[in-house]
């Protein structure tokens, strides 16, 4: 029996693989552009989408007498607003990401001007910092309480 493959996503004409199988000399080229371009707004999208559904959820006026199921739907609404409000910070990150595609300075770290990689790109799209400067960032926050 065939092991099913998983598919997996392409922006701009790209998978994931063929990203990472690109020349190192190749790093931030149009195409790599292209494709974390076409990431990030489907992203951004997606968040936009579950911020309409929050707003229509939101709107339903459930009447219930009970207080416990009353107190239930209220924490759920607060929960979700929560989410709402980590996306909302997601979007602002999507959008300067999407500013720094444009300027020509995504994919480079903004503290020591190295690359910060694909394979970091691809898990956290919005980065800013290469894994060492955030480990730095993140030791001397823990040292210093910065």
């Amino acid at each position: 029996m065939e092991r099913p493959t998983i598919e997996q996503p392409h922006y701009a004409g790209i998978a994931e693989n063929d990203l990472l199988g690109m020349p190192a000399g190749d790093y931030m080229n149009a195409r790599q552009l292209a494709y974390f371009r076409e990431l990030l707004t489907a992203m951004k999208q997606q968040l936009l989408a579950n911020a309409d559904l929050t707003s229509e959820h939101l709107r339903e006026n459930e009447v219930v007498p009970d207080p416990a199921d009353r107190a239930t739907i209220e924490e759920e609404h607060a929960l979700e607003l929560r989410t709402r409000d980590r996306e909302r910070k997601l979007m602002t990150k999507i959008d300067e990401a999407l500013s720094r595609i444009d300027d020509g300075s995504y994919g480079w770290c903004e503290e020591t001007g190295e690359p910060i990689g694909l394979p970091r790109l691809l898990a956290r799209p919005t980065a800013t910092l290469s894994v060492e400067a955030q480990a730095r960032r993140e030791l001397r926050q823990k040292l210093y309480g910065e």
